[in-house]
């Protein structure tokens, strides 16, 4: 097999533009084992600026790479040229030591890289790039393997404006080996050659609608190498009569088995020629078939056709990201659970143990509060908390039918929130909280806290109770005022953010104090702190302290009655206040009738008795009256 040629995309120092570095790989550095070391050399090749744009655009290369620059320069996405072959004058040298990849993934970023590598070129800059370590690294980010998944889906969510009906997970089977892959497909608008080059690359997003979920241009990257150590992405892309097709390969274990030093992408791209009705290669034969020969080399697929055979399900558009190579456990098997629920998948949690009556334990450890953290159709079900109609997650062939945490709450207040952000308040938003159904059966508590109709904070437990007080109050509100961390599942610890949980912290406090006795708890009466009178020798010295404390006293509770009869804080919930009332009239009414049924057995109890002594006094008289016939015979 003769030498492979793959592209890599490295930004010089600020002051130039990126230009491509060609890295080739000799015969026998790589083959489709994983577990081969790779030993063979490999050489630095300078590749020379295109002279024109026109020939830039008709040899871009399909292998995208992202590296961090320095200075001012911001861009992310490089462009990419011809790279015409010059092996004459540069010299590559790399002491990173080759790995077993390790399918534990908190484990699997641990290697030697000895001292690093270096790069030098002839004109003596230096060229930045970024180390495939970085994947792993970048990946950690997610501690949970559902908020990988989960932002994965947020990239198909973003496609209903688009026009998608539906995202799928499922498992599928890796050709290659059999072993289990996970699959998630939408039928979005797909992606062309340039937006998959974008997808691919770090930091890049052209998500500028409000409405759209993801931002900062990191997710599929963080997700996918979370999942898995390979990641390979169909697109079919429809604009203007121009269909094309375009295949990426995100892949740990290539990086680390032939020992780049650099993330490298292989892409291929494809264009529906109409006339011909066949598929025309972009980008030029011979880059084409290099990356071709990755991608058969370390995707599942080992043939082009086996390659486009994953479109033939899309549609027009559509696009399909399959994860293999999926990452194991403590235990040693993969992490995500495919055979406990053939329609469900799992991972293992260990859920604690709650010492409380059998009947209520059960109902605690299946409540939804409890089963999300290791089901994932559970957590696809809260997921969002408002979806189009014509939009479906469909997960193992099901579809996920929607759930409403607002529907498992009675009691319900609607409580107006308004955030004070630095340029004035936001506009107003409401918080809804209520007592679970199960309550005083249950000690769940805590708010569900979305961003942008997406769950970020599931059950956010913002009291901590020593006693009862705040146990079963549950709340569900959205915060678009505060921004959420890059793995979804937290948000930034601003001024604003630490704000907002005081109130809810307060809100919760509030509603017990309030509704706690209407299901059956008691309200713990706090013992007052006794006063103690200071020694006679230092009232005098104390005196003006003294009266300092009463005067701060009495502005707190000044400033607490205040804060307390602000129109933001105002329960607007006439109709809970009504029932309030109902149910006092009714608890009055009932405790009448009782009243009424003991005068009444009261009643009971005489007349039986005077029946009795009637029925004594007829057995009495009728015994007399035959006495008397008999004398009279």
């Amino acid at each position: 097999m003769g030498s492979v040629e793959i592209i890599d995309l490295s930004s010089e120092d600020e002051s130039d533009k990126a230009v491509p570095v060609a890295v080739k790989l000799e015969p026998g550095c790589a083959t489709g084992a994983e577990k081969e070391r790779v030993t063979g050399g490999r050489r630095l090749v300078k590749c020379e600026k295109s002279r024109t744009q026109a020939t830039r655009q008709d040899g871009d290369e399909n292998i995208s790479y992202s590296a961090p620059s320095t200075g001012h320069s911001n861009s992310s996405v490089l462009e990419q040229g011809p790279s015409p072959i010059d092996d004459t004058g540069i010299s590559y040298a790399s002491s990173i030591c080759a790995a077993p990849l390790s399918r534990q993934f908190w484990k699997a970023g641990s290697y030697d890289d000895g001292h690093g590598s270096q790069i030098t070129a002839t004109d003596g800059k230096n060229y930045l790039h970024v180390h495939p370590m970085f994947l792993h690294s970048n990946a950690t980010s997610h501690k949970w393997a559902f908020g990988a998944i989960a932002e994965l889906l947020d990239n198909a969510v973003d496609e209903i404006q688009n026009g998608a009906t539906f995202v799928s997970v499922d498992k599928i089977s890796n050709p290659r080996d059999g072993s289990p892959a996970l699959l998630i497909q939408d039928d979005g608008g797909g992606m062309d050659p340039e937006a998959m080059r974008r997808c691919m690359s770090f930091g890049f997003s052209d998500k500028n609608s409000k409405l759209a979920i993801g931002q900062y241009g990191n997710g599929f990257k963080t997700s996918s190498m979370r999942l898995g150590a390979d990641a390979i992405v169909f697109s079919r892309h429809l604009n203007n009569g121009i269909l094309t097709q375009s295949i990426g390969l995100l892949s740990y274990t290539f990086l680390m088995q032939t020992q780049l030093d650099r993330i490298v992408v292989p892409m291929v791209n494809y264009e529906y020629n109409t006339s011909t009705s066949s598929l025309d290669v972009l980008n030029g034969k011979e880059h084409f078939m290099a990356n071709l020969e990755l991608l058969l080399r370390w995707s599942p697929y080992s043939s082009e056709a086996d390659l486009l055979k994953q479109f033939q399900n899309m549609g027009s558009y559509g696009t399909k990201v399959v994860v293999y190579n999926l990452w194991f456990n403590d235990e040693g098997i993969t992490e995500l659970d495919f055979d406990t629920d053939p329609e469900d998948i799992r991972i293992a949690w260990d859920v604690k143990k709650i010492t409380t009556k059998p009947a209520w334990r059960r109902i605690q450890e299946e409540h939804i509060a409890k089963t999300f953290r290791y089901s994932l159709r559970v957590y696809l079900s809260i997921l969002y908390l408002r979806l189009p109609k014509t939009f479906q997650i469909i997960l193992r062939g099901q579809a996920v039918k929607p759930h409403s945490i607002a529907d498992d709450l009675k009691l319900v207040e609607f409580v107006k929130y308004t955030p004070q952000c630095g340029g004035g308040p936001v506009e107003e938003l409401f918080v809804t909280i209520g007592f679970l159904k199960e309550a005083p059966h249950v000690n769940i508590h805590g708010f569900n806290v979305y961003h942008k109709h997406r769950l970020i904070l599931p059950f956010w437990q913002v009291v901590r109770y020593s006693d009862s007080r705040g146990r079963g109050v549950v709340g569900i509100m959205q915060a678009d005022f505060v921004e959420p961390t890059h793995d979804k599942q937290d948000f930034e610890k601003t001024s604003l953010f630490q704000k907002l949980e005081a109130r809810l912290k307060s809100m919760t406090w509030e509603y017990w104090d309030t509704h706690c006795r209407l299901i059956g708890y008691r309200q713990e009466v706090r013992p007052r702190t006794p006063v103690t009178q200071p020694l006679p020798s230092l009232q005098k010295s104390l005196g003006y302290h003294n009266k300092r404390k009463t005067d701060e006293l009495i502005d707190l509770q000044k400033r607490k009655k205040q804060i307390t009869t602000t129109p933001a804080d105002e329960v607007v919930n006439p109709e809970t206040i009504k029932l309030m009332q109902e149910n006092k009239k009714l608890h009055t009414e009932c405790s009448e009738l009782e009243k009424r049924g003991e005068e009444l057995n009261s009643k009971v109890v005489e007349l039986r008795n005077k029946i009795e002594e009637a029925q004594n006094d007829y057995i009495r008289l009728l015994a007399e009256v035959q006495s008397l016939d008999v004398k009279e015979e």
